[in-house]
């Protein structure tokens, strides 16, 4: 007899979800009926959960297991791993905790985390992992994140805030209502707003945009690629040279300077440091005027088409928005300054639909209507020791041990890690130049990571201990950018001998005689009731009603009304500015900054200006390597999440990620569709199959990120992992951010045999049974 088909409601990054689960498998995963556009993402999950990648019990490399921390880290990558009982696993990272905070003090063990690891705000790695390691006596934590780091340090010296790059901006029903020109910096791909982090109850950024334009508003899309116009925006394209957006605001603000109609009140009253940005938009400062003709140079927009956009902008309501990924390059703080400048003297700032926004598109949930309510959260302690360096710098500290750097205004010392304590995330994804990764990578003595599967990460570890995914545990998700929360209930038994992080991590703390302070008494029920309790009377301390715990576990959701009114961003501080300062050092917008002068940053000055990249079209390093690489995110996965997964896999050609590339650069190089290439510079090289795509800038090649890493020496990479060649440098001094964005390539047709794809094997390792994988 077939056992009783049943139905779980749960949650993912990707959206909300009810699990079918027959005969203790994961047969399906329906979308959440409230959702307009579900994830495609959901597809990949039945047979993730059930993988033969799946970490079934503790592991532990085999020159570790011989030799502890004295043993050869180069083997990482290359060992085979011998399985342990649980009890042994708990025993080996509790004596290296002890052992490293004993000889190195808490600060040589780097908690390595991301948030992405699960939309439950309890089972969520990062903060468990940091709880666990505050409670114990701190480490060496992350500042910032890869997605939008470069923004959360740059932001709050011009606006006084960072949130408008979480999300919280000029919301879609005041575009609709009020904006009439949209101009999209970077672009507004709809492949991005699958995800928010926290989990989704609705994916409504297709249906804005299309609401957006039979409301008259006008889209302008300005990126290297056709591909970011959003379906539905019937949107102008402007094609730009990656990298040099800067170039093209200022010479806009330029232009509206010229013609003397810039908005000189809202410059004078609302802003500082006007003058000197003046001074060097008009040349005075430097006797080069940034006019339309000399950004036309540098970005290949023509400067007719800049001059016309410029006073469109200035006589309609029109609202610039920026993506993420502009930031994500070198010097990557100026595209962003940029921007609020040049909203600024177009003067909507602060008014219904006008001004300037970042990230649409670049995750569900940006513009969003919804009432500023807290969502369910859980703390991760105070950190003893203090220490914690910018999160892209990663390789940098390993690297560098005791090297002083500077990072927004501050001098520090880089800590000499000894030991590594991951869960959540894939340093062999997020971190850029993977090949001097993996030479830092052979530099602690322990490294220890929560895995559900034998991904790059954890074929790279000397303790591998077996995680469940978010179906074998109880939760409860919700993004501060969604309307939802949502009951996560436990669908299935652990697989194999995982075990939650939680548990995980209570153990440990009760053999290092801090369980209490870990779990303040808690367990996994009475954890999930608190957070919810807990936002739950903030709500109601605000006026709006929320059911009781039993309730909301039983609907499974809860859900907050939509404000009675359009949010605007900076309303208040345009209405009155001495009323509603901002947290700047001016209380107001500064176009100039007198405290990032004082830093003397000569790659950050105290105003938004052209400084070329590193690595862009116009330098001198593009004779050699002519392509610019753009790597934009994925999407069949979330970042490098479930790559065997059916709608990752089924993106790629040839079990490869696919290059797209333009009919003239394919051209050139004798390279037909769906082609193996050789992508490569003087960092590495990696294997990927052309795609032909005529929305493609001459000059640009894309390959999206999250292949699992699956190198054959420094010279090959053989799945199709971009930051093999990416650069390793921060954007500036001040924010220290990644710069993925800035790559030159070269791109070659593969003539020899196609080597196998190894990323998606596993390694070999000794079973407990006397068996062997």
């Amino acid at each position: 007899m077939t056992e009783q088909i049943r139905r779980y409601p749960s949650l993912s990054h990707w959206g909300a979800y009810t699990a079918v689960v027959e005969g203790g498998r994961l047969i399906a995963c329906e979308p959440f009926e409230r959702d307009s556009a579900p994830s495609g993402i959901l597809r990949s999950m039945p047979a993730m959960v059930h993988s033969p990648l799946r970490v079934d019990r503790p592991a532990v490399r085999k020159g570790w297991l011989r030799d502890r921390h004295l043993s050869d880290g180069g083997e990482r990558g290359r060992d085979g791993y011998v399985e342990v009982g649980w009890d042994e696993a708990l025993a080996l990272v509790h004596s290296e905790l002890q052992r490293v905070r004993a000889e190195h003090g808490s600060e040589a063990i780097f908690g390595g985390s991301y948030g992405w690891s699960s939309a439950g705000r309890l089972h969520h790695a990062r903060t468990q992992t940091h709880r666990f390691l505050n409670a114990g006596g701190g480490c060496t934590n992350q500042a910032g994140n890869y997605s939008w780091g470069t923004a959360q340090f740059l932001l709050p010296h011009v606006i006084g805030s960072y949130t408008p790059v979480t999300g919280r901006v000029t919301d879609w029903n005041s575009v609709a209502g009020h904006t009439r020109l949209l101009i999209a910096f970077g672009g507004m791909p709809l492949r991005n707003t699958q995800i928010t982090s926290g989990g989704a109850g609705d994916h409504p950024a297709g249906g804005q945009i299309a609401r957006a334009r039979a409301a008259g508003v006008e889209f302008v899309v300005i990126s290297p690629t056709r591909g970011d116009v959003p379906p539905g925006s019937q949107a102008r394209w402007i094609p730009i040279r990656p990298n040099t957006d800067t170039a093209l605001m200022l010479a806009m603000m330029q232009a509206l300077i010229a013609d003397g109609i810039q908005d000189e009140a809202f410059l004078q009253t609302h802003c500082v440091g006007y003058a000197a940005l003046r001074d060097y938009l008009m040349g005075e400062a430097d006797g080069t005027p940034k006019t339309p003709e000399w950004a036309q140079a540098i970005c290949d927009v023509p400067a007719a088409t800049i001059r016309e956009l410029a006073r469109q902008a200035r006589q309609t309501r029109s609202l610039l928005t920026c993506a993420w990924s502009l930031q994500r390059a070198h010097h990557g703080e100026q595209p962003y300054w940029a921007c609020v400048a040049l909203a600024a003297a177009l003067g909507h700032v602060g008014l219904p639909g006008g001004g300037f926004a970042f990230g649409h598109a670049s995750m569900n949930g940006v513009g969003n209507p919804r009432m500023e309510l807290a969502g369910p959260a859980m703390g991760s302690g105070r950190n003893p020791t203090g220490s914690a360096i910018p999160v892209a710098r990663f390789t940098d500290m390993l690297l560098q041990p005791g090297q002083a750097y500077e990072f927004n205004g501050r001098e520090s010392v880089y800590p000499d890690i000894r030991m590594v304590y991951w869960a959540g995330g894939n340093p062999f994804h997020h971190q850029q130049d993977l090949n001097r990764l993996e030479r830092a990578w052979r530099r602690p003595q322990t490294i220890v990571a929560h895995e559900i599967w034998w991904t790059p990460m954890a074929r790279r570890s000397d303790i591998v201990l077996p995680a469940t995914t978010t179906l074998e545990r109880n939760d409860i998700g919700g993004s501060t950018r969604d309307r939802y929360v949502f009951a996560m209930h436990q669908a299935l038994a652990p697989v194999g001998s995982s075990r939650n992080d939680f548990d995980i991590y209570r153990e440990l703390a009760a053999l290092g005689g801090y369980e209490q302070a870990f779990t303040e008494g808690r367990d996994e029920m009475a954890w999930v009731r608190h957070i919810y309790e807990s936002m739950a009377q903030e709500w109601r301390d605000r006026g709006h009603a929320a059911p009781g715990f039993e309730a909301f576990w039983r609907r499974s959701y809860a859900e907050i009304p939509e404000p009675a009114r359009p949010f605007v961003l900076f309303e208040e501080f345009r209405r009155d500015p001495q009323a509603n300062p901002l947290r700047t050092p001016s209380g107001r917008i500064e176009l100039y900054s007198e405290k990032i002068a004082g830093f003397g940053y000569a790659d950050c000055p105290p105003h938004p200006a052209w400084l070329a990249p590193a690595e862009w079209l116009g330098a001198s390093a593009a004779a050699r390597w002519p392509l610019h690489l753009l790597t934009p995110q994925p999407a069949g996965k979330l970042h490098s999440q479930m790559d065997g997964g059916r709608a990752s896999v089924e993106l790629k050609i040839q079990g490869r990620e696919a290059l797209r590339i333009s009919p003239a650069d394919a051209a050139s190089r004798g390279i037909g569709q769906h082609d193996l290439v050789k992508v490569y510079n003087e960092r590495g090289a990696c294997l990927a199959v052309a795609l032909i795509d005529a929305d493609l800038k001459p000059g640009v090649v894309a390959l999206p990120t999250g292949a699992w890493f699956d190198p054959a020496g420094k010279e090959l990479e053989l799945h199709g992992n971009p930051n093999v060649l990416t650069m390793d440098a921060g954007t500036s001094r001040l924010t220290q951010g990644s710069s993925a964005q800035s790559a030159l390539v070269e791109v070659a047709r593969w003539h020899e045999a196609a080597p196998a794809v190894r990323a998606l094997a596993l390694p070999a390792i000794d079973r407990l049974d006397g068996g062997r994988a």
